[in-house]
């Protein structure tokens, strides 16, 4: 079935917004989207499921250490268990942080004078 006038019309509202929208992150000197290849797409894929595995991952821990907070009988116990998982989270927050700064890092592509960089 052909599209209405309408239908057009709004097609190519959404290319010509689309294309603008493009423009705009060429300007700011990233790479139009349709220079990037399977690979980056593959990289982010990665990353998405490295952050689902963590949270799962935390959300198992959290439950343990609940667990372990209704088994105490003691204040001093009940201390120990919340300074064990206050260790372990920072540890695993911290390993993660790097995990995905490195993963972040290196789906970037280094190309010099085509790009705009921000000093980090």
């Amino acid at each position: 079935m052909p599209k209405s006038e309408n239908e057009t019309a709004a097609d190519d509202t959404l290319l010509t917004m689309g294309k603008a929208w493009m423009k705009q992150f060429e300007d700011a000197g990233l790479y139009p989207l349709g220079l990037m290849h399977t690979g980056w797409f593959d990289k982010v894929a990665e990353i998405n499921s490295e952050v689902a595995n963590f949270v799962a991952d935390r959300i198992r821990e959290d439950a343990k250490t609940q667990s372990e907070l209704l088994k105490c009988k003691s204040a001093e116990e009940l201390q120990k268990v919340q300074m064990r998982f206050l260790e372990k989270t920072y540890a695993q927050y911290t390993l993660e942080t790097g995990k995905l700064i490195k993963m972040g890092m290196d789906m970037m592509p280094i190309v010099e004078g085509q790009t705009k960089h921000t000093p980090v």
